[in-house]
């Protein structure tokens, strides 16, 4: 493990501690769970927003293609793409 030295607000070392206290947990384990949540935020963003397809978010999240499809549905997010582009998806299949 590596070891990174930032410089932090007051308002998030506040945060941290804060969050700390609730889970009874140490300071850098809630740090690095926020950041691992902060990564898998954005790459769900930036799928939800097109700019991702469901093959490069798995990979980026590190899970299999049905993990990730079962993510995106425990948070609400729907497929970017519409019927139309489904259809002619499945025609190009075929």
């Amino acid at each position: 493990m590596s070891v990174i030295s930032l410089r932090l607000k007051d308002r998030e070392i506040k945060r941290i501690n804060e969050m700390a206290g609730m889970l009874h947990k140490d300071k850098s384990t809630v740090a690095r769970e926020l950041i691992d949540y902060g990564w898998e935020f954005l790459m769900i963003k930036l799928y939800k927003d097109g700019k991702m397809s469901l093959n490069t978010l798995a990979s980026k999240l590190e899970l299999s293609v049905s993990e990730t499809i079962d993510l995106l549905a425990e948070f609400g997010v729907e497929s970017p793409i519409d019927y139309d582009d489904y259809l002619k998806g499945f025609e190009a299949f075929r």
